[in-house]
């Protein structure tokens, strides 16, 4: 689909949190995607911790923010340990922080050690003038429990809920692991359950320009993307300026 003119190029470019977290990614690799995040215009590039002075220093000046992923992919270090990451990533210059909540608490129904890491986690963004994208990790929730986690984040509130770190792979009958991250369903389902002024942000699997323009259309704020190059070239060819 051609662009109809309303949706400027630097609008898709903004919703894009550029994804550098793959475990083999080197220091030269996380710094070629800083390049690319800048010269794209992204709103961050999304980094391991130990990454954060690397990226703040590359990314200086130029627009573009500084995400931290927290308790990255699994969730389940300490509530402690996930404070003193976020403190850590924020003091090193991270402006956003993405935080994988205690996903075995969720499904046994702890709401309120869920509940109370989401928070302080939330707390120690704001104190450093940070601002907490909590992923839920979808492909392992039923409804009920992703609908749950909406209503707990919104009475934070928290900036962002995020369906997928792109890592959650689930063990298939024939013994594969795979995943689905970022589903139009689950978009869906957490843009219903939400409060309007908790953003939602889809990550998992998201490579093309028609795929950011659905989730958009679903109501997500931002998408986590590695394919980012290929997305805004894209949307280049099809006449958005």
């Amino acid at each position: 689909m051609e662009n109809s003119g309303h949706i400027p190029l630097k609008e898709i470019s903004q919703m894009i949190d550029h994804s550098l977290l793959h475990p083999t990614m080197t220091d030269k690799d996380i710094l070629a995607g800083c390049e690319l995040a800048k010269k794209y215009q992204t709103a961050t590039v999304c980094v391991k911790p130990y990454a954060v002075p690397m990226a703040r220093d590359a990314t200086a000046g130029s627009g573009v923010g500084v995400c931290a992923v927290i308790g990255f992919p699994h969730g389940n270090s300490t509530t402690g340990i996930k404070i003193a990451e976020t403190l850590q990533a924020v003091k090193d210059g991270a402006n956003e922080i993405d935080m994988v909540i205690n996903i075995g608490k969720a499904l046994g129904g702890d709401w309120d050690y869920v509940g109370y890491e989401i928070q302080v986690v939330n707390d120690a963004c704001l104190a450093g003038n940070a601002i907490l994208k909590v992923i839920f990790e979808t492909d392992f929730l039923r409804d009920d429990r992703i609908i749950h986690l909406c209503r707990l984040c919104s009475q934070m509130p928290v900036a962002f809920i995020k369906t997928s770190t792109g890592y959650g792979f689930v063990k298939q009958p024939d013994g594969k692991y795979a995943y689905r991250g970022a589903t139009e369903y689950v978009v869906g389902l957490m843009r219903k359950h939400a409060d309007p002024k908790v953003r939602v942000k889809a990550a998992g699997g998201i490579r093309t320009l028609d795929e950011l323009l659905r989730f958009r259309a679903l109501g997500a704020a931002r998408i986590g993307a590695t394919a980012t190059e290929s997305i805004l070239e894209e949307a280049k060819r099809r006449g958005y300026i």
